[in-house]
């Protein structure tokens, strides 16, 4: 109970020297209800309770993902916040991912496995209340090669290079369009009604092309 009551008051909590088969533990005993969200690296695990400015702006770019994706006629398949492991060094649940480039590979498959299968090709990554800082160091692990970020103020483009991500202008996933533009939608949020902000991106992406 006086746990719980911390999380609710500060959204965020760091423990480290935790091992693995804790890490493990909490995964299966939450899996009934997974409010809580987990990252783990190298025995730091970083328990969230998302609020609701957190899940507006993960659905809404989200969103946004799947509109570029309908538009610019990509296929894509969206695996929402399922739980990546490396082995006993790290595991993460983005708030959304992706595949597209390799959804032939991933295709049907009901469980993904990273040491056979590859990682997605764009995680979304809201930080209202926390840093992402422990959830790039486990994307990198993993291979991830792309990160959309917006921690309220600002959306960026982050691809992995040399291990390290590093902000650029041009997705991965969709290069023909300037998509820094998605910070001025965002902008918008709780403003303008869900559907209505949606209509409007979608004109923009069909100007665009």
């Amino acid at each position: 109970m006086t746990s719980n009551t911390l999380l609710q008051h500060t959204e965020i909590i760091h423990l480290s020297g935790i091992s693995w088969q804790t890490y493990e533990n909490l995964l299966t005993e939450l899996s009934a209800s997974r409010r809580l969200r987990l990252t783990y690296n190298r025995g730091t695990l970083e328990i969230m309770v998302p609020s609701p400015e957190h899940e507006r702006y993960k659905e809404m770019v989200g969103r946004f993902v799947e509109t570029l994706a309908e538009e610019l006629e990509v296929r894509i398949d969206c695996l929402g916040s399922t739980t990546f492991k490396r082995s006993q060094l790290s595991g993460a649940e983005p708030d959304k991912c992706f595949y597209l480039e390799n959804i032939n590979v991933i295709g049907g498959k009901n469980r993904i496995d990273l040491t056979q299968d590859p990682p997605p090709d764009l995680v979304v990554e809201i930080d209202i209340t926390s840093s992402s800082k422990n959830s790039f160091e486990v994307y990198a692990d993993k291979g991830v090669p792309e990160i959309w970020q917006y921690d309220g103020n600002y959306f960026s483009i982050n691809v992995l290079q040399n291990q390290k991500y590093i902000s650029v202008e041009r997705s991965l996933a969709f290069p023909i369009l300037p998509l820094t533009e998605i910070s001025n939608f965002l902008e918008q949020v709780g403003e303008k009604d869900y559907l209505e902000l949606v209509k409007e991106f979608r004109k923009w992406v069909k100007r665009q092309i």
